[in-house]
């Protein structure tokens, strides 16, 4: 992928085909480092599975043989000399905490770092599909911090207005846009 924010986008994904109600977005920049965690509260991997998934032709989806997204985000990290680990608990081993934790860490001097991409846009076109997921999104460099908490957005709006409507997607756009000026 072109850029960490369609891995996002696509992790983001399978958390919610996971059964995710919340979702925890975060990329902290600390010198040369970059730390990329989706945290999600799905039901979770078992070990074999977790395994699995680093394996593109392992997939859940009916609709095709292959699953690329945490191949192709290891090999993004990998090229720059980073990592890539997930931790999971399925809901059979703890019903009150379970879920992904997905954690990649690439070297920002790398010429093979990928860009960061559109965080605005990607966060946007999540909340907007799925509205009723919760989620927290944080980027922090050394000269910016970023945050986004969709509960506390949906306690100030109240009952019946959707994060999805279009006034609203318009202004959390906005939002981000201005928190990375």
């Amino acid at each position: 992928m072109k850029e960490l924010s369609l891995n996002i986008l696509d992790i983001s994904q399978n958390s919610i085909s996971a059964g995710a109600t919340e979702i925890k977005i975060s990329l902290i920049e600390e010198g040369a480092l970059l730390t990329l965690t989706v945290e999600d509260n799905g039901c979770g991997m078992s070990r074999e599975t977790v395994e699995r998934v680093m394996d593109p032709f392992y997939t859940t989806r009916t609709t095709r043989k292959v699953g690329m997204g945490i191949p192709l985000l290891r090999l993004a990290a990998e090229q720059t000399g980073g990592t890539l680990f997930i931790e999971s608990v399925t809901a059979e081993e703890n019903p009150l905490s379970h879920g992904t934790v997905v954690r990649a860490t690439f070297y920002t001097d790398s010429i093979d770092f990928t860009p960061v991409g559109d965080m605005p846009s990607t966060m946007c076109v999540m909340i907007q599909g799925h509205p009723e997921i919760d989620y927290v999104f944080r980027h922090k460099t050394p000269i910016l911090n970023v945050e986004l908490d969709t509960v506390q957005i949906k306690e100030i709006l109240g009952d019946g207005i959707s994060l999805a409507e279009p006034e609203i997607i318009a202004w959390l756009s906005e939002y981000l846009i201005q928190q990375y000026e």
